[in-house]
């Protein structure tokens, strides 16, 4: 897809007011390589996430043959997030949500290079790796995504090494469904969400839906408790869906807002918050998070709190010149979540694209926030949204009447889910 073409479509769709045609859009146009566009230079991508591996992908489509485009990442496969609480339930195996780069590589021309980054050189521009040696860059682009805290635990080792986040998926996505299968009837399962802002707003949300609908459909679990500490005064998205799914259709969990942890007790599952003490079988704690660590040590682009980097959304460019900083890491007025690093990788990789050939960015950018959420194994709901630019405040504010959720709760928002994600997916990695 030409990038007229998507900017064209997201306009249209925006001005719909649609969704799920916009999700589809990011896949459903014919690939043509350019040729030299005009834009020369090196642009080197630190991170293959959603947003790292969609800015390299669109540098090559919209750049052409003229931008020079490298990709570290220390691993081989990316596992997807979006979709990893289904693999709590057993719906979903990480394997079906693992993701490799050849088709960035093979298609579209980009480089891999599968190591860490271990210094950035703003002054020679260049980038160095874990083996020393350098890779020199006309823009640099970051998108390690996000760290997590550490959360104030006693108890012992083995105890400690149970009370997993699993907001990563991976290792402890198996290691939190395994303890969800050993539950019994009597047990209670806690989820604790940290203060804003967190990966993926609807998210923990989500996971207390749907780790309820295994319990409860599950006859050695039927009977089992959710518990779900917020650290937030309330839900922070999809709140009319989520407040009637715990209220009507997940009726074993309990909802405590204003639930800031000062202490886990990992050996009894113990955990003391500012609303009181809960106790636990599985103790499912997502610590407060902030930027990779290539942000957080790094002063002049940690400069929002020390925890996130600063960023001018026309183009995600930085305080530090030429160095651009997309996704999750990144702190703007838009949510932190895989659809929304994917279109701000677009923004990002059109600004460049205009970068080197000398021209002005796009100065009135749009983005899409959307995201289904699966509330039962066979029902979901979805929130959308639609940013535009505003010069005034120099960030992204939604357009009309904002956030719009779904009108209910049903299969086929659940089958439509299923689309969303292949599109999305695509988008990224095919």
């Amino acid at each position: 897809m030409q990038r007229r073409d998507f900017l064209r479509l997201l306009g249209t769709g925006a001005a719909l007011g649609v969704m799920m045609p916009f999700a589809e859009v990011l896949a459903a146009g014919s690939v043509t390589m350019p040729g030299n566009t005009g834009a020369n230079g090196r642009v080197v991508v630190i991170g293959g996430g959603m947003a790292g591996t969609t800015v390299a992908k669109y540098l090559r489509l919209w750049g052409g043959t003229g931008v020079q485009v490298t990709l570290v990442e220390p691993n081989p496969t990316y596992i997807s997030n979006i979709f990893s609480n289904k693999v709590l339930t057993g719906e979903r195996t990480l394997t079906q949500l693992s993701y490799k780069y050849g088709t960035l590589t093979s298609k579209y021309g980009v480089k891999l290079i599968t190591k860490s980054v271990t210094a950035i050189d703003y002054v020679s521009q260049q980038v160095t790796l874990n083996d020393g040696s350098k890779l020199p860059y006309d823009r640099l682009v970051i998108a390690p995504g996000v760290a997590f805290d550490a959360l104030p635990m006693s108890g012992t080792a083995a105890a400690q090494a149970k009370v997993v986040h699993a907001w990563q998926a991976g290792a402890q996505t198996t290691s939190l469904q395994a303890q969800i299968k050993a539950m019994t009837k009597a047990d209670t399962f806690i989820l604790t969400i940290p203060a804003k802002p967190y990966r993926c707003p609807p998210g923990p949300y989500e996971r207390a839906c749907v780790v309820a609908d295994y319990l409860t459909r599950t006859a050695k679990t039927k009977g089992a408790k959710v518990v779900v500490l917020d650290a937030n005064p309330g839900i922070q998205a999809e709140v009319e869906n989520f407040t009637y799914a715990f209220n009507n259709i997940h009726k074993n969990i309990t909802y405590v807002p204003n639930a800031s942890i000062s202490s886990i007790d990992a050996n009894t599952g113990t955990v003391n918050t500012s609303a009181g003490a809960f106790k636990g079988k599985v103790v499912n704690a997502i610590p407060p998070h902030r930027a990779g660590k290539i942000i957080t040590d790094n002063p002049s682009l940690a400069n929002v709190g020390g925890r996130w980097a600063g960023v001018n959304v026309l183009s995600y460019e930085s305080a530090l010149s030429n160095i651009h900083v997309i996704g999750d890491a990144a702190a703007t007025t838009q949510p932190k979540a895989g659809h929304v690093a994917n279109a701000e990788a677009k923004v990002c990789a059109d600004a460049i694209v205009h970068l080197l050939r000398g021209e002005a960015v796009n100065p009135s950018p749009m983005t899409n926030s959307a995201c289904y959420t699966p509330i039962t194994n066979k029902t979901a709901s979805w929130l959308s949204v639609v940013y535009r630019y505003d010069p005034v405040t120099g960030t992204m504010l939604p357009t009309g009447n904002g956030v719009t959720e779904s009108s209910g709760i049903n299969k086929d928002n659940h089958d439509e889910m299923l689309k969303w994600f292949s599109s999305l997916m695509a988008d990224t990695f095919a």
